[in-house]
């Protein structure tokens, strides 16, 4: 049995209290820009014209992220994989929808918009302190925001020092992807990996 309407998913869980009904604005101030100022790490969701769905991770010193102004803020493009998944999605369809979290804080900041992909030398100048330029960055036209509850992070307890595992109780990264791939060259170390990783962050 599937849920296939509002309608229903009313019936089971009923309506939003007023604060949480009301809590979204459309624009930035002072807490949602200090919010963004703190935070070093952020997941953004774009979808393709397949309408799949990707969500990817994006992380930085604490105010990577740029604010332009009140309705507009700038993620820059990191070096990476080349595969381009969210840049792509964003040139189909441009639609965006942002989680950053502060380290230590329980509450996240969500913020959806439209995106577009600025090369314009004026916003790239803005990231003069990383180590590597980025070539392009995310122009967020922002939508809504709203801050969202901490319950998700305080069940996971991810913050806590007991919520850690060693890293050698997961397979390497290579060993993974060997496998999910049906491969039989040697894996790269996570000591390989990480020496690697180092030299492009």
């Amino acid at each position: 049995m599937h849920i296939r309407s509002e309608a229903e998913l009313r019936t089971l869980y009923g309506y939003p209290k007023e604060r949480a009904r009301d809590k979204l604005i459309t624009s930035l101030e002072q807490h949602s820009i200090n919010f963004i100022q703190h935070s070093p790490f952020l997941t953004i969701s774009t979808y393709g014209i397949t309408g799949l769905v990707d969500s990817s991770p994006r992380g930085g010193h604490p105010g990577f992220v740029k604010i332009l102004d009140e309705g507009c803020i700038l993620i820059p493009e990191a070096k990476g994989n080349n595969r381009l998944d969210s840049l792509v999605n964003i040139v189909e369809t441009g639609g965006v929808g942002c989680l950053f979290l502060i380290p230590g804080v329980d509450e996240t900041l969500r913020i959806n918009g439209t995106a577009c992909i600025s090369v314009k030398p004026e916003h790239l100048a803005l990231f003069t302190e990383e180590q590597h330029m980025p070539k392009s960055c995310i122009e967020i036209s922002i939508k809504e925001i709203f801050l969202h509850c901490a319950k998700a992070l305080m069940r996971s307890q991810l913050w806590s020092t007991s919520s850690k595992i060693d890293r050698t109780e997961l397979p390497t990264m290579g060993v993974m992807i060997n496998d999910q791939l049906g491969k039989a060259d040697k894996p790269e170390s996570q000591e390989e990996m990480v020496k690697r990783y180092q030299a492009s962050l």
